[in-house]
């Protein structure tokens, strides 16, 4: 097990931009796409995501240090660190359940399709370690290996069938072609705010505000600009921090930028991916009449629209506040706060974009997941032991992108009442 471990994650160091290049070339072998062909959208897709994973190290080097600084500035004094989805996963997959999450997840989707229980291929086996998460949450709690493994199967089948659900939206909304969104922590925010979502939305006058980039563009101009509507959300958040007139105009500039080339890098992993779709339903109609399958692709994807990240900026500041004036809540948010732009991902096309929609919805869930965070400490900080040291001045770590998950807190709800029964 020690050598499946070590393989496994010598592979997952490896990162996305070369594992999934390295899946896509063999999916594509598999549906026949000629290989040379197959090779150029292999390579283009990772060329794609390292586009947008230094897009995304431009968002978290600015908004991580910034929040830091509000956390220093207003002297919050919480007792749970959030220590942010990479420590975590770290944790995660140091557990050695997590080794054998990878092919069984491969074989449930693979199960799933043949059964018609899904439509999403899940190519994305970077966020695997959600479901490894799960596994691991389950096995710490009970200590009963083949019930920590379904809990995994279960996590992972209800975001292959969210992912179908939310598909149209998500493929109409974003202009991604045949492509679902299947990570785990996108899913389970989703699961909660798209009903809140769509209760805020009939709220009366909330329901007749406009405020999709689209309109708040065509109503201002050039200062509704997806690249102003950046350089305004990190100006002010820079300002929060306390930061110099300078430093404030270096974060506005470093966010414009981000509003500015996240779209265009989401575009040229997307020209690697169109013949993988196309090849996989020619594939499909051979065979399976009428049948459709949906690329299960990371939600980050959802952060090339403007909408995805202003709101996801706006939400950083607004769960600090919540994380200090919120009854029960013990988790000071730091490590995922550069992760709420993913938080959202189905919460947009749910909400058409509407900009004030989606930051009320958001308020909800992240106050939620504050919660949910604060109720995962205690076994979040096993699994981090020996992985993740306590922070300073913290005494349990969780945080918002697995401990605030709705889905992975049923896991660890199901786990507790396992105990109850069989204990």
């Amino acid at each position: 097990m020690n050598a499946l471990t070590h393989a496994v994650q010598y592979f997952l160091n490896l990162g996305p931009s070369v594992m999934l290049p390295v899946f896509i070339f063999i999916i594509a072998l598999i549906f026949r796409v000629k290989p040379g062909k197959a090779l150029r959208s292999g390579v283009t897709i990772g060329i794609g995501m390292i586009g947008i994973n230094l897009v995304l190290g431009l968002l978290s080097d600015n908004i991580g240090p910034a929040a830091q600084a509000m956390v220093t500035r207003f002297g919050f004094h919480l007792t749970i660190i959030d220590v942010g989805w990479p420590g975590v996963s770290a944790g995660t997959w140091a557990q050695p359940i997590s080794a054998a999450i990878i092919p069984l997840a491969v074989i449930v989707n693979i199960v799933m399709l043949l059964l018609k229980l899904t439509k999403t291929m899940d190519v994305d086996i970077w966020n695997y370690w959600h479901f490894a998460a799960a596994a691991a949450t389950a096995l710490i709690v009970t200590g009963n290996f083949w019930f920590a493994l379904a809990m995994a199967v279960l996590y992972e089948a209800a975001c292959l069938i969210f992912a179908d659900k939310t598909s149209p939206m998500v493929q109409k909304y974003y202009g991604l072609e045949d492509v679902s969104f299947p990570t785990g922590s996108a899913v389970a925010m989703g699961m909660v705010g798209i009903p809140i979502g769509w209760v805020i939305g009939k709220i009366p006058g909330i329901n007749k505000i406009k405020a999709d980039p689209e309109s708040i563009q065509k109503r201002f101009g050039i200062f509704g600009e997806p690249w102003v509507m950046g350089f305004v959300i990190g100006a002010i958040i820079a300002a929060l921090a306390g930061y110099d007139v300078g430093k404030i105009a270096q974060v506005g500039m470093n966010m414009a930028g981000v509003m500015f080339l996240m779209p265009r890098m989401v575009k040229i992993l997307m020209e690697g991916l169109i013949p993988i779709s196309e090849g996989a339903q020619e594939f499909l109609q051979s065979r399976f009449k009428d049948r459709k399958i949906y690329i299960g692709m990371d939600a980050a994807l959802s952060t090339g629209s403007p909408a995805a990240l202003s709101a996801g900026l706006l939400l950083v500041p607004i769960t600090l506040f919540l994380a200090v004036v919120l009854p029960g809540n013990r988790v000071l948010p730091f490590g995922d706060l550069a992760t709420i732009p993913f938080f959202v991902a189905l919460i947009v096309p749910s909400r058409k974009g509407n900009i004030f929609q989606i930051v009320l919805t958001g308020t909800v869930v992240m106050a939620l997941a504050l919660l949910m965070a604060t109720d995962f400490g205690s076994v979040m900080t096993q699994m981090m032991q020996g992985v993740v040291n306590t922070p300073g001045g913290a005494t349990e770590m969780s945080n918002l992108d697995t401990g605030g998950n709705l889905l992975n807190w049923l896991v660890l709800k199901l786990s507790q009442l396992w105990n109850l029964v069989f204990h």
